[in-house]
């Protein structure tokens, strides 16, 4: 058999054939028919779903009237982060954790709270110290000058907004913990540590031992092949999800030249199937589930032949995508059409508008209302 049937038959292995989960995603989409009677707030908590990921996925419905009958999306599907599957893993962007403590089945995983801006949760790569029943919750000098109500210490009960149980990181001040409010889930409004809900850190205490390995990224964007098909999950950033609480939408920001990396990268040799109306929207509407950007053909091997099913058209790779791929080149046929285009561009001009993102204004309201500032 020849070199090239031996890579291609590689190819067309699964990603992980190692002990361990080695699909790029958790869970399966959902189509809901509102009641009369939901609120966004009570469908993430039924749903296991937060607050801001529930309203991405459906920007034009009124989160606390949805009304019955309204057709909603459910983003019960999420990308896997590009992070080592061991231990906890915590995606800020997605607001999402991911406990990798389950063999080869898939990883519990569940919403969280953030820190807010000014306030954030550190990045990087820690471990549980230690874990503690009925934590007890000392605001700090900056809390107590903010409200001088505040007392030295909270114990368990329903004041203490750090819930009913804690795991403590080897940051010093931060953990995994409970809350009082639980509508805070899935929203950047912590002091820098990571809300669960009530009932998923109690789960989750149970499940992670100490010295369980913690990494914790930021990825807004995540890209995965599923099959044959290439999808991409963009999330909100910080500043559009503080735009999205006041706002009630989305601002545009300019794809990056690492989210374009990212994209052409995953895709590989098939970089000419990439559908780009299909990222632009994807990366412009920020919806919080995984979205189909292309589609590459299925390999079926019969003893020394390859037989290639579903022939894919062509598509043109756009001018911003070109510098970020290695080796670039347009196909034979295409090539006279993109330099009497690059010479009708150099008459023309380009068009150099610019996108205007709304501006973020939590520090401005947590000046105006200290209480704001009280949460850890």
């Amino acid at each position: 058999m020849s070199k090239f049937f031996i890579f291609m038959i590689v190819l067309m292995m699964p990603v992980a054939t190692f002990a361990g989960y080695d699909k790029p995603y958790v869970g399966d989409m959902i189509e809901y028919d509102a009641k009369y009677e939901d609120t966004f707030i009570h469908l993430a908590r039924d749903y296991n779903l937060g607050f801001t990921e529930l309203r991405a996925a459906n920007p034009y419905v009124d989160p606390w009237l949805p009304g019955r009958g309204t057709d909603l999306i459910l983003p019960t599907r999420h990308l896997l982060p590009d992070a080592p599957r061991e231990g906890i893993v915590i995606n800020l962007a997605d607001m999402r954790l991911y406990a990798f403590i389950n063999g080869d089945e898939a990883p519990y995983h569940t919403p969280i709270g953030v820190g807010r801006e000014g306030l954030s949760t550190p990045e990087g790569v820690t471990k549980i110290v230690r874990k503690v029943e009925g934590p007890v919750w000392r605001p700090t000098p900056r809390m107590r000058k903010a409200d001088p109500t505040l007392k030295e210490a909270y114990y368990q009960g329903p004041d203490n907004p750090m819930g009913t149980h804690a795991l403590y990181l080897g940051w010093p001040q931060y953990a995994l913990h409970g809350t009082n409010r639980p509508f805070g889930i899935g929203r950047r409004v912590s002091s820098g540590c990571i809300r669960l809900y009530p009932e998923k850190i109690s789960e989750l205490f149970e499940l992670i031992p100490v010295d369980t390995k913690v990494t914790v990224v930021n990825q807004p964007i995540k890209v995965a092949w599923i099959d044959d098909e290439l999808f991409l999950e963009a999330n909100p950033s910080l500043a559009q999800s503080v735009a999205m609480e006041e706002y009630g939408e989305v601002p545009e920001e300019k794809i990056s030249n690492d989210e374009m990396r990212l994209i052409v990268k995953t895709a590989g040799q098939w970089q000419d199937r990439l559908r780009w109306p299909a990222i632009r929207k994807a990366l412009k509407e920020r919806n919080s589930y995984p979205v189909s950007i292309a589609r590459r053909p299925s390999l079926e091997v019969k003893g020394d032949v390859i037989i290639e099913h579903e022939k894919a058209a062509f598509v043109e790779t756009p001018e911003e995508a070109k510098d970020l791929i290695e080796g670039y080149e347009p196909a034979p046929e295409k090539r006279d059409d993109i330099e009497k285009a690059q010479d009708k561009n150099s008459k023309t001009g380009e068009n150099t508008d610019k996108i205007q993102i709304a501006e973020d204004k939590t520090a401005e309201q947590d000046q105006d209302n200290p209480a704001r500032m009280l949460n850890p």
